[in-house]
């Protein structure tokens, strides 16, 4: 079975949402659920250990490449999920993509449609992306 498209999950959230219709309440759940998430990994590190922080300034040396940039830059995460951490994240992350799509419905934008745009932009601001 294939995974389905942004399109039918955008279509399956709008057959399902029923409670949350006005878009202040879709907008404050989709805080919550976005703070939800936030919080189950903080949870893996802090109450099951699975994962470590190990955050410090990431160094860039003058002169260096892109690659060797790359190569330096640490993600600050040390472990592996356990599987029970991995299925709380996941689950949350799901809640907030849900309320995702429960917001471009009632503002009438499509998700496939941000995910080309934002795909275009990566690939056309490259690095330079995010900053």
């Amino acid at each position: 079975m294939s995974a389905p498209s942004l399109h039918s999950f955008q279509d399956q959230v709008s057959e399902l949402l029923l409670r949350h219709r006005s878009l202040l309440d879709v907008m404050s759940k989709m805080g919550q659920t976005n703070a939800a998430a936030t919080r189950s990994v903080t949870k893996a590190i802090t109450e099951c250990g699975c994962i470590e922080l190990h955050a410090t300034k990431q160094d860039f040396e003058p002169g260096m490449n892109l690659q060797q940039a790359k190569e330096t830059i640490s993600k600050h995460v040390q472990g592996e999920l356990c599987e029970n951490c991995r299925d709380v994240i996941t689950n949350e992350l799901g809640r907030s993509l849900f309320y995702m799509s429960a917001l471009c419905n009632l503002l009438g934008i499509d998700m496939d449609e941000i995910l080309e745009r934002e795909s275009q932009k990566c690939a056309t601001l490259g690095l330079f992306n995010m900053s």
